[in-house]
């Protein structure tokens, strides 16, 4: 199964392509779509769109997962987020790809053990679970690893309780 990741940032949108087989998961691409600097907010929205268009035309994905809205402090930055994940959104809904969505704490837990852990403990788990070697693994696209992470562990939850069943 292949699964897209996807952790929506205003100035950095991470993504992540993970590999689950067999109950070993392995990171196929990864990186960060980051709009030229210099935007106005909105401006940047297409590039996110387009970016992500172009990486879910090019794979056979099953599913992607998207971390969820957090509880922002400050109003505008979560309408803001919310707007990104819109785009983000948009090139899976039109693809007719599945969409998942995991609470950021969620993510941590699946990843870490701990809902609280900081960014640099989940790339560090990351780069441990996915065996990825590469010095340059961006934050942003590290936490789009995890929320993919986190739905491999789920879909295999659930196909395992749904054997169960039949």
């Amino acid at each position: 199964m292949l699964i897209l990741g996807i952790d929506p940032g205003s100035n950095t949108t991470g993504y992540g392509i993970v590999e689950s087989r067999g109950g070993s998961l392995r990171a196929v691409a990864f990186g960060a779509i980051v709009p030229p600097r210099g935007l106005a907010f909105l401006d940047r929205l297409p590039h996110i769109v387009a970016a992500l268009e172009r990486i879910v035309a090019g794979t056979l994905l099953e599913g992607a997962a998207v971390e969820d809205v957090f509880h922002a402090r400050n109003s505008r930055v979560a309408l803001q987020l919310g707007h990104v994940r819109g785009a983000a959104l948009l090139p899976l809904l039109r693809a007719r790809i599945p969409v998942y969505e995991y609470a950021p704490r969620l993510v941590k837990k699946a990843v870490t053990g701990y809902g609280g852990a900081e960014k640099e403990q989940v790339r560090r788990m990351v780069r441990v679970l996915l065996g990825v070697r590469d010095g340059r693994l961006p934050l942003d696209a590290s936490d789009a690893l995890a929320v993919a992470i986190c739905h491999a562990h789920s879909a295999s939850y659930h196909r395992l309780r749904e054997a169960a069943r039949a």
